[in-house]
């Protein structure tokens, strides 16, 4: 069941980034795209899928996860991916806050992938 459920896991947060990585690229091109109906509801159904999957993980490890810092450091990272993705996507007020958040976020996950692989939250330092 663990590598099942890691499996879809992975595969929510690759397409969680990818489909952020396009957005966000719609988003420094201007394009009318971002407004479409699909582009403005499957990312939340991904996101929901990723998010569900991440805590069948926890309950399946029986994992504490205040007792566990890297566990701590991927939720610190998950809340500041959000709040930057939304910030780039949708509320930043200028187009460099936007371009700012954007690079943000992208490096708050990338930040969240070396915890998870390193379990440690030193990330991608502790190699």
């Amino acid at each position: 069941m663990y590598l099942t459920l890691k499996t879809i896991h992975v595969a929510f947060a690759t397409l969680t980034f990818l489909g952020f990585l396009l957005r966000g690229f719609w988003m420094l091109g201007a394009s009318q795209l971002l407004q479409r109906p699909l582009t403005r509801i499957v990312p939340h159904i991904v996101d929901t899928l990723f998010l569900a999957s991440g805590i069948a993980l926890i309950v399946e490890l029986d994992v504490a996860v205040m007792k566990n810092g890297w566990m701590i450091a991927k939720l610190i990272g998950l809340i500041a991916y959000i709040v930057f993705g939304s910030i780039a996507l949708r509320r930043g007020r200028s187009q460099a806050q936007r371009n700012i958040a954007f690079a943000a976020a992208i490096l708050s996950f990338t930040y969240i992938v070396g915890v998870a692989l390193h379990k440690t939250p030193s990330s991608w330092l502790a190699v």
